[in-house]
């Protein structure tokens, strides 16, 4: 019995033990199961959800160069969208459908993948336009026209981030492009462009040498330090740019690839315009709109000299020992890129290097203050002295010439 006994607890403990171990591996499969499916949740639903919160479409709704950019390409141009059939990305919303319903749309696609999408219905039901504005909760991705619909004759959307390419949404409006649009369609806007300048950034720099009467400037380099890893979005005034700034890159988005904007990037030679402290570079963006008839395109611009945007402008902040005392002429150089990061859905990397201005080619004349183009100009403006001096004489000698010949003549 006592033999019984103890096979029976044997049995019973391994009994349990078995539950156990199988309870601890179905847990373990759930936990691991959780982990990936969190791991295999797109980085595009993240970036969906963040723009559920209406705060961020309040910001957007009152920047009123970005709003009233639109309203006016789309009101004044009425003729180029009255009875056309209009495709609204990223419509959040639905401002810009509701503009375009306003301009005498004949049908709009509102298509918004956040939750907001919701209040984009209830908007145009509230302004009568339920029959006029359809809009579709998902991606533009999973969208499909009405069988009865072969394209839509416009496409309208809101898709630029910090420093234009900022979060990819421009992908979205390509893909609408390549999908929906018909062959002699329209894009709002049309044209993208990058600028960058070299800047002074007191706010980040002198600010700390006397602060309250008092010196933090080992406050102000650690800040700084803490902040290099990252762009800094900031508005900046007009005065703070050593340079008006040039072209990085401009964008007919009609024609673009999505390899065009994998990677941007080149090389600058500017001149400084003042006296000045060249610590950081400025990153900003146009974007012009199709006009009708004699009407000038519309420009949304998010400058330091236009009106202020949500977007204000980008800028990356040059280490302490990197900065640069500069006066009128003085050449600054450096290359700036813009390439897609492969490790994330929808983020870019910036780079700045910043390049002696010696090793620079410069243009020829060059303004700068560079012994070697002082020289060089003065050697240029010489040589063109001698030769409209020569010129000068040759026109005295032909002068002469026709002289005597008109002296010669014989009198009737």
């Amino acid at each position: 019995e006592t033999h019984v006994s103890l096979l029976h607890v044997f049995f019973c403990l391994q009994k349990y033990f078995f539950i156990f171990l199988t309870r601890k591996f179905i847990l373990f499969l759930i936990s691991k199961w959780k982990m990936k499916e969190h791991a295999e949740k797109p980085v595009t639903d993240e970036y969906f959800e963040s723009y559920e919160n209406l705060e961020v479409h309040e910001l957007m709704l009152l920047d009123s160069a970005r709003t009233g950019a639109y309203r006016d390409a789309i009101l004044q141009n009425c003729e180029l969208i009255k009875d056309k059939i209009v495709m609204d990305i990223g419509c959040g919303t639905g401002i810009l459908s509701l503009f375009c319903a306003q301009a005498g749309a004949k049908k709009v696609f509102a298509i918004e993948a956040s939750n907001v999408a919701k209040v984009a219905e209830e908007i145009a039901t509230e302004n009568n336009f339920e029959d006029v504005i359809e809009v579709f909760h998902g991606r533009v991705e999973d969208f499909r026209l009405p069988a009865d619909i072969e394209a839509v004759d416009i496409i309208v959307s809101e898709w630029m981030g910090f420093y234009l390419v900022h979060e990819s949404m421009l992908e979205s409006y390509l893909f609408a492009r390549d999908n929906f649009l018909s062959k002699d369609g329209l894009m709002f806007p049309d044209t993208a462009s990058i600028y960058t300048a070299p800047c002074q950034l007191p706010q980040m720099f002198e600010l700390w040498e006397e602060f309250n009467g008092l010196r933090m400037s080992s406050f102000g380099q650690r800040l700084r330090a803490q902040k290099s890893s990252r762009p800094e979005i900031m508005q900046l005034d007009q005065s703070q740019l050593l340079h008006p700034g040039e072209l990085l890159a401009w964008i007919d988005l009609k024609t673009v690839t999505h390899e065009d904007v994998d990677s941007i990037g080149e090389t600058f030679l500017m001149l400084s315009q003042d006296f000045g402290n060249f610590q950081g570079v400025c990153i900003w963006f146009e974007c012009t709109f199709p006009s009708h008839g004699d009407n000038l395109p519309i420009t949304l611009s998010t400058g330091p000299k236009d009106e202020a945007t949500h977007w204000k402008q980008t800028v990356i902040v040059l280490p302490d020992t990197s900065i640069l005392t500069v006066e009128p002429n003085e050449a600054m150089a450096y290359e700036l890129s813009i390439k897609r990061n492969p490790s994330t859905a929808r983020g870019y990397t910036l780079q700045l290097d910043q390049i002696d201005a010696d090793e620079v080619d410069h243009p020829i004349p060059c303004d700068c203050i560079l012994t070697k183009c002082i020289v060089l100009k003065s050697h240029l403006a010489k040589f063109e002295g001698r030769c409209d001096d020569e010129e000068e004489s040759e026109e005295e000698d032909e002068n002469e010439v026709c002289d005597n010949e008109e002296e010669e003549q014989p009198r009737e």
